[in-house]
């Protein structure tokens, strides 16, 4: 009996120790498919490509960045502003990569590594829509491995996007931002403007109701007493350099044209002002996340029922993030954003 144990012993080790070096070996493969960058046109610029975009007022090149390669999974990645850059999605580097998740950087146009055109003509959503478009076919982007993800302006972009163009997309995720404008000022006047101390909301009021949005005693007010609270929930001095480096980076001509002067409301006669898709938010069938945090500058529990109106929706609640959850909420945002993206995968959303 003792002979005979030792022998399916023996056989048992080198069984077991065959298929470990066959799942190293596959993982070994695995990652080095998502490095390989030798069969694509980008391997001389490490994944960058500037593509070129067709506007009514000429041809304009736009500046992305692919990292990694997985046929099934690419996500596009719409940052927010408008006018702001690439840069606020940086931390994805350190959560993507590891799941091999294939994710494109890309600076609209008007943003900072992208063609800046003079005049307002174009800064507008339907141009923004087709623009995305032609981004989407430069980089053979497809409902079989298409995942755009959309936060604060880039959620406007994504949501018009889906409803001209989903049936090009596997997935969609909505990342903090409400459905309406109107909503969303009301959420930033009755909601979380009371919660500043009185007298900084009082003087934010009076600016705001002279239109003196030029006075830095705004941007100052702003970001000590609202920024660290729903934008980024740390300390000014703690920001990570790259959030620091895309705000210096900002287009300040398309934000104020489109959003206004800043992330409390939106302000003046921006054109985003009366922007409103809730009654639209059925028409949109493809399986979809909407991401919300307990202290963002947009209301969560308006996000969560963004998530019961569209026909394949799941909500992802980040409890201590705000309006950038992926740095003060990271662990709940990636962890439920990557389970989404592989959910989807395997046709189980």
């Amino acid at each position: 009996m003792n002979k005979y144990f030792l022998i399916f012993a023996v056989l048992g080790f080198f069984a077991f120790g065959c298929v470990s070096t066959d799942k190293k070996t596959d993982e070994s493969e695995t990652l080095r498919n998502y490095l390989d960058f030798s069969q694509r046109d980008d391997q001389f610029t490490g994944g960058v490509k500037m593509i070129p975009i067709s506007t009514e007022k000429g041809e304009f090149k736009v500046w992305t960045k692919r990292v990694g390669n997985n046929p099934k999974i690419k996500v596009l990645l719409l940052h927010g502003g408008p006018g702001m850059t690439h840069e606020i999605y940086e931390s994805f580097d350190g959560y993507f990569p590891s799941e091999g998740i294939e994710y494109i950087y890309y600076d609209q146009l008007g943003s900072y590594y992208s063609d800046q055109p003079e005049g307002d003509e174009l800064w507008t959503t339907e141009r923004f829509v087709e623009e995305v478009e032609q981004v989407r076919q430069a980089l053979n982007l497809d409902k079989d491995n298409f995942y755009l993800f959309g936060q604060s302006w880039g959620g406007i972009l994504a949501i018009e996007y889906a409803l001209k163009y989903q049936d090009n997309l596997k997935g969609l995720i909505i990342s903090n931002m409400m459905a309406s404008i109107p909503e969303y000022n009301a959420y930033a006047q009755e909601v979380l403007g009371p919660k500043l101390p009185p007298a900084v909301f009082a003087e934010i009021q009076e600016i705001e109701a002279n239109q003196d949005f030029e006075n830095p005693r705004y941007e100052e007010l702003l970001m000590e007493h609202h920024y660290t609270e729903h934008v980024l929930r740390m300390p000014l001095e703690e920001w990570p350099e790259n959030i620091n480096r895309a705000f210096k980076h900002l287009n300040s001509n398309v934000y104020i044209h489109m959003q206004g002067y800043s992330e409390f409301g939106i302000t003046g006669d921006a054109t985003l002002k009366e922007w409103d898709r809730k009654a639209d938010l059925p028409k949109i069938t493809v399986p979809t996340l909407v991401i919300g945090a307990e202290h963002d500058t947009m209301d969560p529990k308006h996000m969560e029922w963004m998530s019961t109106q569209v026909k394949n929706g799941h909500y992802l609640y980040c409890p201590n993030g705000s309006h950038l959850s992926q740095y003060d909420d990271q662990k709940t945002f990636f962890k439920g954003l990557i389970q989404f993206v592989k959910d989807v995968d395997k046709g189980t959303r």
